[in-house]
């Protein structure tokens, strides 16, 4: 499981900016330590690991979007749409917290769609390793991906 995790977070780092100062390592590791810090349960399946490792990845995203937004280093900056073409290639805080909380926005109407989004984007799987974690086919991971997409962008962009 590390060592898919790795190679999940490398390829999502690898789309950020040069300058980006997390390393993909540093969100593996920290995601593995957010992940066993109280856990007494083992996990059911791969599904639920993967579902959660995708949930610590986020937040970590997020946490280190909002220190680097932060007033102190600049923040404030006006937002601009995220591409509906890549939804990760953006790697300004401002977007990544407007995708945090769409996203939250989302998953209070469209848990299943929410989800999808969180295994598509946060945890890097591809629509048919995301069906299988799910445990629903592939094109409805397609359906909810191609809403989920237009979706975020709408949200974002009001």
């Amino acid at each position: 499981m590390y060592a898919q995790l790795r190679a999940i977070a490398q390829q999502r780092m690898n789309a950020e900016g040069v300058g980006h100062t997390l390393q993909a390592t540093a969100l593996v590791h920290e995601a593995f330590l957010r992940i066993g810090r109280d856990r007494s349960v083992p996990f059911a399946n791969q599904a639920h690991f993967f579902a959660t490792a995708a949930e610590a990845m986020r937040r970590i995203l997020v946490d280190h979007a909002r220190a680097k937004g932060a007033a102190k280093r600049g923040g404030g900056a006006a937002r601009t749409p995220l591409s509906v073409v890549d939804l990760a290639a953006d790697s300004d805080p401002g977007e990544v917290l407007a995708l945090d909380e769409a996203l939250q926005r989302l998953e209070a109407s469209e848990p299943e769609v929410a989800a999808v989004v969180r295994l598509r984007f946060f945890a890097g799987l591809s629509g048919d390793d995301t069906a299988a974690a799910l445990g629903v086919s592939a094109r409805q991971v397609d359906r909810h991906w191609a809403y989920a997409r237009a979706w975020l962008l709408r949200a974002m962009a009001g």
